[in-house]
């Protein structure tokens, strides 16, 4: 039986007992309504009504039958309220404990630092695109949208060496700090970086000043969220065709029933693409995929790559598809046994 259903009808029969007892003390007694009540009262507390009231045989066996309703409806009230705390802490305990295992097998995931609008918003594109992630913020109310979308989390202060390493950084794929503090931010890149000197980390700026002391405490990237906010605004004026074609290209949902991404494809010494060139791979015919971009080993980034571009081992291809195309692009670039 469900809790609200348990304590509706305990409020049900104490309200039956108590209307009972007062129409019983009423009508046999002869009592006005709030002495019947009154002796009623004293006879659920099963300190009885016969003292005060001097009842008659017929009076005391109403009495005695509300203090033996009384005990009953009390103790099940008690028992109901011992299994609902319970069933609490239970819950509780094993939530956390399926949490902390989820979070112990966090592998290539990434670590989202904040769970405010900028934070939320991350985790969303990251969770659409099914990779996995795990949210730190140190403030109950703002976990609670993560709860309710099953997301893993950690309580406590993302600039802390300990959070750091229960979230598995060492593991992680990358970290992006959206706290709403500049100074936050630049203690918890310091921390991460420290942590793991080869991870990428994405970094919010609220101030234009803070983007080069993020940079200098290791951050990858620096983004903020007012430039980029004014940049799309700009865009959307001056070029809205551009624009709606960039959103559905990045965005992960919402994007008008198209399916359409642009992803980043290791490409591994072991596949059927690696030593080949665009022409031989024909991954466009293949798949149906657009490769805009080869970001070589060295870093160096290559545009629009011609039919006679090679795709070497440790490349990144800049491509642009459907989603099923591009896993497809992903399995094709992955290494096989």
């Amino acid at each position: 039986m469900r809790q609200p259903t348990r304590a509706a009808m305990i409020i049900g029969l104490i309200l039956a007992l108590f209307i009972g007892g007062t129409f019983g003390f009423h009508y046999i007694e002869g009592l006005p309504w709030f002495t019947a009540f009154y002796a009623t009262l004293m006879s659920v507390s099963t300190t009885g009504a016969d003292p005060l009231n001097g009842l008659s045989p017929p009076g005391r066996a109403v009495s005695a039958t509300v203090i033996l309703l009384g005990i009953c409806v009390v103790s099940f009230a008690i028992g109901t309220l011992t299994q609902a705390v319970i069933e609490l802490e239970l819950g509780t305990f094993f939530g956390r404990r399926r949490m902390e295992k989820e979070i112990a097998g966090l592998r290539d995931h990434i670590i989202i630092c904040g769970a405010g609008r900028v934070g939320r918003r991350i985790a969303q594109e990251v969770a659409a695109r099914g990779m996995p992630l795990v949210i730190i913020d140190n403030e109950a109310k703002r976990v609670q949208w993560a709860k309710s979308k099953n997301i893993p989390i950690i309580m406590g202060d993302a600039s802390s060496e300990e959070i750091l390493k229960q979230a598995h950084i060492d593991q992680a794929r990358g970290l992006a700090s959206a706290v709403t503090s500049d100074a936050q931010n630049v203690y918890i890149v310091l921390t991460a970086r420290g942590l793991a000197p080869k991870l990428t980390i994405v970094a919010r700026a609220s101030e234009d000043d803070a983007e080069k002391k993020l940079l200098t405490a290791g951050a990858t990237t620096v983004i903020s969220p007012y430039n980029y906010a004014g940049q799309r605004m700009a865009r959307t004026i001056t070029s809205p065709n551009v624009h709606h074609f960039i959103d559905v290209a990045l965005s992960s949902f919402g994007n008008g029933g198209l399916n359409l991404q642009i992803e980043e494809v290791e490409v591994s010494d072991k596949c059927e693409l690696s030593g080949k060139s665009l022409a031989k791979a024909d991954i466009r015919q293949m798949l149906g995929v657009i490769i805009l971009a080869i970001r070589h080993a060295d870093g160096h980034l290559l545009f629009n790559p011609g039919p006679e571009d090679k795709i070497s081992p440790g490349d990144f291809l800049i491509a642009m598809g459907e989603s099923q195309k591009l896993k497809e692009l992903e399995k094709l670039a992955g290494c096989k046994s």
